[in-house]
């Protein structure tokens, strides 16, 4: 349709012009003294026109001949960049094929490459940039083969052309590098110290808290990995599972590094509320607290959510998590002026109601019901959880409280054969 229509106009033109020449009888006559010139209308426009087109093929060539220095620079140039972009693949290719020796040579190569590019005058827009990443990729490839001085080298060389404006994106990439290779070398201090020269948002990045939780983990920093764990998780770097399995173990060791009551109950208010109905986590908290003498009734209230999931449902604790509930309560009933109160021996009572053949709760409300001195009923709930209980701790600790019991009793005879017994476990 297009090539019709030119041709159409075409046409329309050779008709137009064909009419007006055909008919054009005017002249252009020309005085020079003493001569007169007479020529065609048709003529003197021709002419005109061949004049135009010859005078504008002249100017275009001689602009053409003028830019021939600055084509000659510009093809240079060209062929440098190319040669520089070569040399930059060449130098990712050897480094992802493992050549590492390789790849150092050509991102040298590259920098040396750049640097003649500058002497010449002709500086490129991104040289800053690209002597950055050539300086980390020869960085890189030295790590790998473990050259730490040339490694340093050329890391020292990518900050500093990684300074500019421009090249912003390029020091976020070196910091991270080098926060990488600290950790490699099993320097944390010197990966957390990289992690927090960061920006704001590059920090915030999945990369960048995924190493700043190993960092952490390597220093032993548990309340830092914790927070970053939490991140993680947020942002879906790790599964639900995983994540809570992870705090999980970050929260039982945040709980081991304090030594004291308000060192424990700092670490337990730093914990999120999921990290504290944990069973793992609230056992171990409260047994902790216990075992620097802390508050009983303290640990009993981080026990609650425990202790009513486990009432619910007694698969949401584990056999041993289970044992080790009934061992931190134990111990609190056992503390000076910690007998069990009036809420806690209900709750006590209304579980072993609810589940009257689990041994472990019977061996609790036993044990519950001696502190208060209530013997008959504890030596009931001794003596029928002995047949079921599986823990042998917990078996030889039943025959004790018996014992205990018949020397209040002064039953020597039936203290002698608890004892007994308990010896044998």
């Amino acid at each position: 349709m297009r090539a019709a229509l030119w041709l159409m106009a075409l046409f329309a033109v050779a008709v137009a012009s064909a009419l007006f020449a055909g008919n054009n009888h005017g002249t252009v006559t020309l005085y020079w003294s003493p001569y007169r010139v007479d020529l065609s209308l048709n003529l003197v426009l021709m002419g005109l026109a061949g004049t135009f087109v010859t005078l504008h093929f002249a100017l275009r060539a001689l602009s053409a001949l003028l830019r021939i220095p600055q084509q000659a620079r510009s093809w240079r140039r060209l062929q440098k960049e190319r040669s520089m972009h070569t040399t930059l693949l060449d130098s990712l290719a050897h480094l992802v094929a493992g050549r590492f020796v390789r790849a150092r040579k050509a991102a040298e190569l590259l920098v040396s490459l750049e640097e003649s590019v500058r002497r010449s005058g002709e500086g490129l827009p991104y040289a800053g940039k690209l002597r950055s990443i050539a300086h980390l990729l020869a960085a890189e490839s030295a790590h790998a083969l473990q050259d730490r001085p040339v490694r340093e080298a050329h890391f020292q060389q990518a900050l500093e052309h990684a300074s500019g404006r421009d090249a912003q994106d390029a020091r976020d990439g070196v910091q991270l590098r080098g926060a990488r290779w600290a950790f490699d070398d099993r320097d944390a201090g010197a990966a957390l110290h990289w992690l927090e020269q960061l920006p704001q948002g590059a920090a915030r990045r999945t990369v960048a808290i995924r190493l700043r939780f190993k960092a952490a983990r390597l220093a032993g920093q548990s309340r830092l990995a914790l927070e970053t764990v939490r991140l993680l998780t947020k942002h879906r770097a790790f599964s639900e599972m995983a994540g809570a399995s992870i705090a999980r173990g970050l929260a039982i060791e945040l709980v081991r590094s304090a030594y004291d009551p308000v060192q424990i109950q700092r670490a337990w208010d730093e914990l999120d509320a999921s990290e504290q109905t944990m069973p793992a986590v609230a056992i171990e908290a409260a047994q902790r607290l216990l075992a620097y003498g802390g508050d009983v009734a303290t640990s009993r209230k981080w026990l609650i959510a425990v202790w009513d999931a486990m009432v619910e449902h007694l698969d949401a604790l584990t056999p041993s998590q289970r044992v080790s509930l009934v061992r931190v309560l134990e111990s609190g009933f056992g503390a000076a002026d910690a007998a069990p109160d009036v809420a806690w021996l209900r709750r006590i009572e209304a579980a072993q109601i609810a589940h009257p053949r689990d041994a472990v709760l019977q061996y609790l409300a036993g044990i519950a019901c001696m502190h208060l001195k209530l013997w008959g009923k504890a030596q009931q709930m001794l003596r029928q959880s002995l047949s079921l209980l599986q823990d042998t701790d917990l078996r030889r600790d039943a025959w004790r409280a018996l014992a205990q019991m018949a020397e209040q009793r002064q039953d020597s005879q039936a203290a002698e054969e608890a004892y007994r017994e308990a010896a044998k476990r």
